[in-house]
């Protein structure tokens, strides 16, 4: 299992801005145009795709709590991938976002400076409600979605069809431009995007008319979410491929969709297991009974209540909690019994308690140390 951490070389606590150093210093390590040994592309694309998750607060909170599963989370099946799918074009093109060429061309007498070329569409980002029991049984649902197209008409070329998108004749291609400066430190190279072809490479003279020479189109789609059984909030959905059409005919990005679980008036969810609020009468919990008790997936379930149980003590049914979506089977439901006062009584009701209270042993001194009820909970969890 891939450490983040570790490749970058930093400790888990490490701040934004070690975390950037890192990355910077490994990155020019296993730069491609810095270093000829053949794993360097591999490692230059490790280095960078473990920074892309640890720069990112969310996918690092993700991160840290589930570890790499946590990032590749698009369980369910289909089209419903991981975060996987990062290569070597990806990795560059975060190298680049964060430092530019670094003048590698002009500095180390590297490989001239790639051209940008097609670049991959923009993710789209939704929000998903389901209700507990559909986050406990799985669910499919369906949602329209907001896309760019490639254009039908130019092919995405965003020239107008008999015609080409002709090479920038200030870049010649390259997408940048580079201004040398010398001083007595030495030669610095500044590396902007070009100024007229705003880093395409290049330059659109006649614009198909039905994108206006953007070679993407809007349009609006119904797609097939399959939520797996067992997910929590903040859990993600991803459908790769399925995003916005890249620029100049460049791949689409994915579909990312965060999941909101929400709450059920039944029952309390704690990780995979339930909690669920039974109230008995005086005489089910000194006689004890057995009872009914609603479940999730399960319809209802028999619980035995013994006799003498104290309000707030929890008994627990296993195996009768949310699945599990990392692993197999299922969490358990906890009952917490509360023993029920009645407020108002019949005349018989009344007369057999006062006859109750002429024979009742006297309660007990209440233990000050006993433990509060999430207390009881995690006993009842590792009974």
């Amino acid at each position: 299992m891939a450490d983040y951490y570790e490749r970058l070389g930093v400790a888990r606590n490490a701040d934004a801005d070690t975390i950037k150093k890192a990355y910077r210093q490994l990155a020019m390590q296993y730069h491609p145009d810095r270093n000829d040994s053949p794993d360097a592309e591999e490692q230059f694309k490790r280095v960078t795709e473990a920074y892309e998750v640890l720069r990112d607060p969310e996918q690092r909170q993700l991160y840290d709590r589930f570890g790499e599963a946590g990032i590749k989370r698009g369980a369910g099946g289909g089209s419903a991938g991981g975060f996987g799918g990062f290569d070597f074009s990806d990795a560059f093109e975060v190298f680049m976002r964060e430092f530019g060429s670094m003048g590698f061309g002009d500095l180390f007498g590297g490989r001239a400076a790639r051209s940008r070329g097609p670049r991959r569409g923009a993710d789209l980002k939704l929000k998903l409600k389901v209700s507990l029991e559909e986050a406990a049984r799985g669910v499919e649902r369906s949602v329209r979605i907001k896309v760019l197209d490639s254009c039908t008409r130019c092919g995405g070329s965003g020239a107008e069809p008999g015609t080409a998108p002709e090479r920038c004749s200030t870049c010649h291609g390259a997408g940048e431009v580079r201004q040398v400066q010398r001083s007595m430190l030495g030669q610095f190279v500044s590396v902007r995007p070009c100024p007229d072809c705003g880093g395409a490479g290049q330059r659109i003279l006649s614009p198909c008319s039905a994108c206006s020479g953007d070679g993407r189109v809007r349009a609006e789609r119904s797609v097939k979410l399959d939520v797996p059984a067992g997910v929590s909030t903040d859990d993600y959905l991803k459908l790769s491929g399925r995003g916005n059409a890249g620029p100049d005919g460049g791949p689409r990005g994915d579909v990312l969709v965060l999941v909101e679980v929400e709450e059920d008036g039944r029952f309390q969810r704690v990780g995979d297991d339930l909690v669920y609020n039974l109230a008995v009468t005086m005489s089910q919990a000194a006689l004890g009974a057995e009872v009914d008790v609603p479940t999730i997936i399960d319809g209802t379930a028999k619980l035995k209540v013994p006799q003498g149980i104290q309000s707030g003590q929890a008994l627990r049914l296993r195996g009768r909690g949310m699945p599990r979506l990392r692993g197999s089977g299922r969490g358990d439901q906890v009952v917490r019994v509360l023993v029920w006062t009645p407020t108002t009584l019949s005349r018989e009701e009344r007369e057999l308690l006062e006859r109750l209270r002429e024979v009742e042993s006297a309660p007990p001194e209440p233990d000050t140390g006993e433990p509060g009820f999430w207390e009881r909970v995690k006993r009842a969890f590792t009974a």
